[in-house]
């Protein structure tokens, strides 16, 4: 049965299941197979999770695992530990948004402390019910519930503004900080008013390829789980093109500058100044979606205001710190 839209805002707690398969992480695979016959399971979509001594969710086991272990193996030696699970103060529209980032069939529903409380499934906000052996009928599934967020985004103004207006608040912070920071570097600004006249080029650099990266960063967040190992492989790349973007860039514009006005130490700021704000921005646009996503923050509002606020201020501090250091 779908969750009606009056019922989005209500706590995840209301709408778990508490009929799930909890596993001992100390037991065998014999043991634990033993268990779950005897326990019987239903017809609802099944995760096997990992439970300590203490209730706490410790993994998550997956099936093939479970039947091609030998039946000496502990759990906690075939178990994935890393689990991507639901906060108890998670609205129904919270966990909407997972199922839509994970594509998981089911979460687990932890308490503060940890502890393992219960298990939400697609099929409470699912419009029907589809076979999820056919991989056609389960893309069609998370479409559909990605299409039903959408709609429920079109929200009263008040709500709508209250979600969205509190991120614009890094803007405004970054662009406080901003003035402050050029305050700090009047002198050198007045020594070579040039340098201000390419500000806005400096600016609109970092925060063109801190969009790019961000978008990207994105992208791979919806493509697969985020591991560590392979972001800072991402990462890596993206500096790296990032940095040869960036001195193309500061090539480009310091050479303009040196062509306009003959002044080699402006020109010599700007290439400074943009290559490292070109590779800070692209470090900042990439890493700031993984960062929110681990916080369990909405990515795609969150995302925007909050890394271009650091890539403005981060634009400002290297072309303003190469200026100072060369002229």
């Amino acid at each position: 049965m779908a969750v009606a839209r009056h019922n989005l805002d209500e706590p995840i707690t209301r709408h778990m299941r508490t009929d799930f398969a909890a596993i001992k992480d100390t037991s065998t695979v014999g043991e634990t197979r033993s268990f779950i016959r005897v326990q019987g399971l239903g017809e609802q979509i099944v995760y096997f999770y990992a439970i300590d001594k203490e209730d706490k969710l410790v993994g998550v086991v997956p099936t093939r695992r479970l039947l091609m272990s030998p039946l000496e193996r502990k759990i906690s030696e075939i178990m994935e530990r890393r689990v991507v699970s639901v906060p108890d103060t998670f609205t129904v529209f919270d966990a909407c948004e997972f199922f839509v980032l994970y594509r998981f069939m089911a979460f687990p529903v932890v308490a503060a402390d940890g502890r393992l409380l219960g298990v939400v499934d697609v099929k409470l906000y699912a419009e029907e019910i589809f076979d999820i052996s056919e991989r056609e009928h389960v893309d069609r599934l998370f479409e559909s519930l990605g299409i039903r967020l959408s709609q429920v985004r079109n929200a009263p103004l008040s709500k709508r503004f209250r979600a969205r207006f509190s991120w614009l608040l890094a803007t405004v912070v970054s662009g406080i900080t901003c003035a402050l920071l050029a305050g700090v570097f009047q002198k050198t600004l007045v020594e070579s008013v040039v340098l201000s006249f390419f500000l806005v080029v400096v600016l609109g650099l970092g925060e063109s390829v801190c969009v790019q990266s961000l978008s990207l960063s994105i992208e791979s967040l919806h493509e697969s789980r985020p591991k560590m190992k392979l972001f800072f492989v991402n990462l890596w790349r993206e500096m790296a093109v990032s940095f040869c973007m960036g001195v193309c860039a500061a090539v480009l514009v310091g050479g303009f500058s040196y062509i306009w006005n003959r002044h080699t130490g402006a020109a010599m700021a700007l290439v400074l100044g943009i290559t490292c704000a070109v590779s800070s921005a692209a470090i900042i646009g990439f890493s700031i979606p993984v960062l929110l996503h681990r916080l369990k923050l909405d990515l795609k509002i969150a995302s925007g205001p909050v890394a271009l606020a650091m890539t403005d201020m981060a634009t400002i501090s290297c072309y303003l710190s190469a200026a100072a250091a060369i002229i």
